[in-house]
């Protein structure tokens, strides 16, 4: 599964039913038949298999299939035949001679290494550099009423194999062949940086998406293009772990103190939040206990005062205290809770994975463990701190000090107490600093000198992307909004299903129903990559310079991508967790190896056994982190959460049990409750506690209790025109080339202008003589009033 807490965890292998228009009869030995050359349509993900003792790194000669008909793939690579014939097959594992699983898997990885090392995704990317400039097939596919999946067969087994590649190149493992870290390197640099005067890989993958989104390329697979893309940017900019590490490195290196925690590692040891039982039940709860729950007068009293005991979301187990473990009927009636999820939200925890200590077990040394506190570290800006202390100098003193945080004179001793506390916790950024170097650079341009800009794989990206970036932005907003569940058809918009829809559609309800599932796996796809990649893009950017941050968040915010997160999560949320959109024994690889049974509309109906899609849990996961990069430390952007009215869509979306997407979905409730008002947060006072057990303190915030009557909508607007101005000077005195006139260096000595070489023309020794009489001897010169005036 992909770990939700990183867009740049594994993902989920996908399932082999490309296009969906299969005739359901059994296929032959192994699945041979119904996975072949496109059966690289598996493009979703390939996880790496785990290491076996009968070929984890042994000589392939051994093997039956021998190194010959590997080598001699790369004679044909450039005839578009032999490479559908023969390259798909070889980096999806030549399953044909394969008898597990584990070993199609094992030998896809392997064969992709060779590949590259044969320079076999040159010769791809040669070809796709052919297929994208292929105005033929083009107009072809604009001249007809509806594109379909044979429209784009090319460029899908380009795509397919690259991204197989890719995948398997990218991951990591501990124990590999000497050359293969290598190899990994290389490909990383050739895909980084631009080589033979070529772009980025990234950007040219960029360009397809606007290309297809303009409606010029209408037959582009859209789906594994995104694919690509995401894997892409992940394997050369790094993941979350990688980013991570990045983040310390770059703390290090500026002089700040290292991280109070590990952001991952704290979301990761999180516990879900249960939805409540009704009221009514609970108040039939309290007035008729059976008998047998009655365990005294402290297991009444805890029964009876259950709504104001559970506010502890973690159910923290006080282990001084010598209480019997509950019974098996206690822990039934606690569950029961699970089972009504549409009456109002209360947060409660039932842990069962925590249990009681034994009542009659004395405690030692070694078994006592403190009561665990809050989950993060507080934080506070530099701003907070200036602002208590300009309240409290206007209270005691009648004046402020601007800036000055030390100089506590005529301040009470609980203000100095508490200015002491606050930089205890005071948290300086990385943006922080680069805001401030960012300052100086524009007020002292010339003694400050050029800034040394280091050429990292981000820093490429960005150049490239720059001055295209709000197409980038906008086609990738487009392709999102179609894929939404939510969304409607409409005329205009553009067809994603091009990949998918086959030629001839369904005349059978079977047929229709795999098709029905294709597309619905297709879309979610979708919107899982173009998620994970807006998320990884923001991450890095704002690790690089917090201005290519802010440059990238703007232009989403004005395509309208916090109405259409929103949009996105006005479903029932539950529902589209628990889809079930994949038929199981088409999965890569398990159709390559088992024999494929017989399809049914029973067995379609049933689905699978998992109660919910990874898949789009992660895509949920990655749109709340999106919409809380775009939003904090925002107040324009926060009032858009509350004119949308995002407080009732974000919490129908706490129903689902998922410790991370609560953790971000309560951050986006908190940054807005001082706009909604005494009464919402006055009926919602269980949410308001999940957010102070759940989210990160900032003190000296009144996110609980204040309201902003202050607020108006221009000073927002002026807070928004600051931003962009500040991040079009940045972009100018980076990017633009040449510098303006003014702070170009001038040569002011004489030795030196004179003595400069010039190239005159030949035959300016001819009429020397001429140009001095009539551009020096003949004109007057007024040598006093040259020097009153210079």
């Amino acid at each position: 599964m992909e770990e939700p807490a990183a867009a740049g965890a594994g993902s989920q292998p996908a399932n082999g039913n490309g296009n969906g228009n299969g005739n359901g009869k059994p296929a032959g030995p192994k699945g041979r038949e119904a996975f072949h050359a496109p059966a690289a349509e598996a493009s979703e993900s390939v996880p790496d298999p785990p290491p076996t003792h009968t070929h984890s790194h042994e000589d392939p000669g051994a093997r039956a299939s021998g190194e010959g008909p590997r080598m001699g793939i790369l004679g044909p690579v450039a005839i578009a035949n032999e490479l559908q014939t023969h390259v798909p097959p070889c980096a999806s594992g030549t399953f044909g001679e394969c008898d597990s699983e584990v070993d199609v898997l094992h030998w896809s990885r392997y064969n992709c290494f060779l590949l590259y090392q044969m320079g076999t995704f040159s010769a791809f990317l040669e070809l796709l550099h052919m297929e994208i400039d292929n105005s033929q097939a083009c107009s072809s596919a604009l001249r007809k009423p509806a594109v379909s999946i044979a429209d784009s067969t090319e460029l899908r087994v380009l795509l397919s194999v690259m991204y197989l590649m890719v995948e398997n190149i990218r991951l990591e493992r501990e124990i590999e062949p000497c050359g293969w870290r290598t190899a990994r390197e290389t490909f990383r640099s050739e895909l980084s940086f631009s080589t033979h005067h070529e772009e980025p890989f990234a950007l040219l993958l960029f360009s397809m998406v606007t290309k297809f989104c303009s409606g010029m390329a209408p037959h582009f697979p859209i789906k594994k293009v995104l694919l690509l893309l995401w894997k892409v940017v992940m394997f050369t900019l790094g993941g979350f772990d990688h980013l991570q590490a990045l983040k310390i490195q770059k703390r290090a290196e500026l002089g700040l103190p290292p991280l109070a925690e590990d952001s991952i590692q704290v979301v990761k040891s999180m516990r879900a939040a249960s939805p409540p039982s009704y009221t009514l039940d609970l108040g039939e709860s309290q007035l008729a206990p059976p008998p047998s729950k009655l365990r005294g007068r402290r297991g009444s009293r805890r029964q009876l005062l259950t709504k104001q005991d559970s506010l502890d979301i973690y159910n923290e187990r006080d282990l001084f205290k010598t209480e019997e473990p509950a019974t098996e009927e206690e822990e039934e009636s606690a569950g029961d809770g699970e089972r009504t999820l549409d009456g109002e939200l209360d947060l409660l925890e039932q842990d069962p994975l925590v249990p009681p200590p034994p009542s009659q077990a004395p405690l030692s040394t070694e078994r006592v463990a403190f009561p665990k506190g809050l989950p993060w570290a507080p934080k506070v800006r530099q701003k907070d701190i200036e602002h208590f202390l300009e309240i409290s100098r206007n209270k005691f003193i009648g004046f402020t000090l601007g800036q000055d945080t030390d100089t506590l004179v005529g301040l009470p001793r609980p203000i100095h107490e508490s200015v002491k506390t606050l930089k205890q916790h005071k948290y300086i950024s990385i943006a922080d600093v680069q805001i401030k170097n960012e300052e100086e650079l524009e007020k002292c341009p010339m003694s400050l000198g050029e800034e040394v800009v280091p050429e990292t794989p981000c820093e490429i990206l960005y150049q490239g992307m720059l001055y295209s970036l709000p197409q980038y932005m906008i086609a990738l907003l487009k392709i999102l909004l179609a894929a939404a569940p939510t969304s409607k058809a409409k005329t205009d918009s553009i067809n994603i299903l091009a990949d998918v829809l086959p030629e001839e559609m369904p005349i059978t309800v079977l047929q229709s129903m795999k098709l029905g599932i294709d597309v619905n796996r297709h879309k979610e796809i979708i919107v899982k990559s173009i998620s994970a990649l807006l998320l990884l893009l923001l991450k890095h950017f704002k690790l690089n310079h917090i201005y290519q941050f802010e440059y990238v968040s703007q232009h989403l915010v004005f395509a309208n991508c916090i109405p259409l997160i929103l949009k996105f999560f006005n479903q029932n949320i539950l529902s589209y967790i628990t889809a079930k959109n994949s038929i199981s024994v088409l999965d890569y690889p398990c159709c390559t190896i088992q024999d494929l049974p017989e399809l049914t509309t029973e067995s379609l109906e049933a689905g699978d056994n998992s109660q919910f899609c990874w898949r789009n849990l992660f895509s949920c996961i990655n749109l709340l982190r999106l919409l809380n990069k775009l939003t904090k430390w925002k107040h324009s952007r926060t009032m858009m959460l509350v004119v949308f009215k995002s407080a009732p869509i974000l919490k129908r979306a706490l129903k689902v049990k998922q410790a991370m997407l609560q953790l971000y979905v309560l951050k986006l409730l908190k940054i807005q409750t001082k706009y909604l008002g005494r009464q919402w947060r006055k009926s919602n006072m269980k949410t308001m506690s999940a957010i102070y057990q759940k989210v990160r303190h900032r003190m000296n915030d009144d996110w609980a209790y204040g309201n902003d009557i202050d607020a108006r909508p221009w000073d927002f607007q002026a807070e928004e025109c600051t931003l962009r101005a500040n991040i079009e000077a940045f972009n100018s005195r980076r990017y633009d080339k040449p510098q303006d006139s003014e702070f170009s260096p001038v040569d002011n000595c004489l030795q030196s202008v004179l003595g400069q070489r010039l190239d005159l023309p030949e035959d300016f020794h001819y009429s020397y003589e001429l140009w001095l009489e009539r551009e020096v001897f003949s004109q007057p010169i007024c040598w006093e009033e040259l020097l009153q005036n210079y």
